[in-house]
């Protein structure tokens, strides 16, 4: 298939997962990983950002695209049956672009964990698209800095007076409870492929100077699918709560805007 074939077909499969998951939005889809073909990978290596920090194997695109057809077909051969190994992600610090003084751990995945998490991205979006709620604009397709502000002047200019109350998670990312993630996650993805590779990114393990280390909790920042999965995360202990319990009391007059305002160079992250 051409790139553009590619792109159309993932589009138009983007499209019916979409549909699916806002027809039922109480149920968890199944059989998502049958759209997990080599046209699927093939666009999801074309996303893949080419020029970003090699892995704890040093692979390059450039090594990567001398077999790229044979190098994706074994991917998702690993991928369905289960043998593929998640590597440990390289970490690295890197300074906090809201406080350069202090830096921030950024977890660098291997090239083709990129891929395969990208691939898994492009299944997931188009189901919590359906479900986040309007006031989240981190690692959203489409939406970022600009319209977060946007939207808290018109909440600021709709309320006749009152707080503007900001709040930072410190090491959100570092700290995600797994099986907890894991529980959010199953309430709306059925498909045991997905739910496998998930869980083998969430152990994959750091290693920083050499040493490997095996969190038990958290996901790296840097990784594709983090963002998505912390947003899942935050969706259901933050947003649902605020939208179900906080707003209904104050009688519709308490708005909340959710941005994260530290994106890492390998994140999906519109800013």
């Amino acid at each position: 298939m051409t790139e553009t074939s590619d792109s159309e077909l993932v589009s138009t499969r983007q499209r019916r997962i979409a549909q699916l998951a806002k027809q039922m939005p109480e149920k968890g889809l199944t059989s998502l990983n049958q759209h997990l073909d080599l046209a699927w990978l093939r666009e999801a290596y074309r996303r893949t950002r080419k020029d970003g920090a090699v892995g704890i194997d040093g692979q390059t695109a450039a090594d990567y695209e001398k077999d790229l057809e044979g190098n994706l077909r074994s991917l998702l051969e690993r991928a369905k049956s289960g043998r593929y190994f998640a590597p440990p992600v390289r970490r690295v610090h890197i300074p906090k672009a809201s406080s350069p003084d202090q830096t921030r751990p950024i977890g660098i995945p291997t090239l083709e964990d990129k891929v395969l998490q990208r691939a898994v991205l492009m299944l997931l979006e188009p189901i919590y698209e359906q479900d986040f709620h309007s006031g989240s604009y981190g690692f959203r397709p489409g939406r970022g800095a600009h319209q977060a502000l946007e939207q808290l002047w018109k909440n600021t200019m709709n309320t006749d007076g009152g707080w503007v109350l900001e709040v930072d998670i410190s090491k959100f990312f570092d700290t995600l409870d797994h099986a907890h993630l894991r529980e959010f996650v199953s309430r709306r993805v059925r498909d045991g492929v997905l739910l496998r590779l998930i869980g083998k990114w969430l152990n994959a393990g750091v290693m920083e100077a050499g040493q490997v280390s095996y969190p038990e909790a958290g996901s790296p920042q840097g990784g594709v699918i983090s963002p998505v999965l912390a947003n899942v995360y935050l969706h259901y202990v933050l947003d649902q709560w605020f939208v179900r319990d906080v707003q209904p009391r104050l009688k519709g007059r308490a708005y909340v805007v959710r941005y994260a305002d530290d994106c890492a160079p390998e994140m999906a992250c519109t800013r």
